[in-house]
């Protein structure tokens, strides 16, 4: 292999190294305070560890984020944090994919200061024989001696039918359970993230904080836990960002700079995540609720849908 090939810099992204608009994980400082506190520990990994779309990589985010700004212990000061895309390290079931593995932990002994992030840790406990690549087995002498410090995140689900059947990894790891949030911080979530979206989207929502809180509160209700149809990502804050995300999406579709009360309308009525009855109960409240804002505009909703 050529030995000025980078496997941190193919198959890595340093989250340390990037422009964050926003705090990536706003009101979970208490997790990011457990996840430090674990990263402190000698011989110790994180595992982040809960429900599909409640913000795991966020939390990492926001420690990259912190680590970033000086934010963190002395001890984690300087320190860099890198995602690692397991999937194409891995590769297809068959592909043999050993020294790629081998040579990315080789790499990573040699660097000082370094964290790794994996999504989709439970991937590191080989499933069945014909994946034979175990790049858990292959971590664990590095994890031992303290030379790699790493975060791993999975989905409730995944870590009890996979993770937990390997012992000797799962004494390597702190479990960090990371819950769905409540309601209110949830819509500290949406506003803090507002920025960031309207960046990447190029739309802004065009309202004072007051009215775009009316509307984050209006939407963290509309989307409740029983109101939801199952899906892995519907979930708080995923769920809201998405109806979020969708309408400044309307408003860039029309070529438009700024999104209004009916791109929001239009991403509620499409909604893909909300029972039907639910839904025609939110589209029934937001008349009543938004009627001042709706008069002002003198908009016929009707007519968007």
């Amino acid at each position: 292999m050529n030995e000025s090939f980078s496997m941190l810099a193919h198959y890595g992204e340093e989250l340390t190294g990037k422009n964050y608009i926003t705090d990536p994980a706003i009101a979970r400082d208490d997790v990011i305070k457990e996840l430090i506190l674990t990263l402190l520990t000698p011989e110790k990994g994180a595992l982040l560890v809960g429900k599909p779309g409640i913000g795991k990589t966020a939390i990492v985010e926001g420690l990259a984020y912190r680590i970033q700004k000086g934010m963190v212990p002395n001890a984690l000061v300087g320190w860099k944090l890198y995602k690692i895309n397991i999937v194409s390290l891995m590769g297809s079931v068959g592909e043999t994919n050993d020294n790629r593995i081998e040579a990315l932990i080789r790499e990573l002994k040699e660097l000082d200061k370094t964290i790794i992030f994996i999504d989709e840790a439970h991937l590191l406990v080989s499933r069945n024989e014909s994946n034979s690549v175990d790049f858990a087995n292959l971590l664990k002498p590095a994890l031992d001696r303290g030379t790699i410090k790493m975060i791993g995140a999975t989905t409730t689900e995944e870590y009890e039918t996979y993770v937990l059947r390997d012992r000797a990894f799962v004494r390597r790891f702190q479990k960090v359970e990371v819950f769905e949030t409540d309601g209110p911080t949830t819509v500290k979530i949406l506003m803090g993230t507002l920025p960031k979206l309207e960046q990447q989207i190029g739309v802004k929502l065009d309202y004072t904080p007051f009215i775009i809180e009316r509307f984050m509160k209006f939407i963290v209700d509309m989307t409740s836990e029983y109101k939801r149809v199952y899906e892995v990502s519907s979930r708080y804050p995923d769920i809201c960002l998405t109806i979020i995300a969708n309408a400044l999406s309307y408003a860039l579709f029309e070529n438009l700079d700024k999104a209004t009360i009916r791109h929001i309308y239009k991403a509620i009525v499409n909604a893909k995540n909300i029972y039907p009855d639910a839904k025609e109960k939110a589209i029934q409240q937001f008349k009543v609720e938004f009627n001042d804002i709706i008069k002002e505009e003198n908009i016929l909703l009707e007519n968007l849908i």
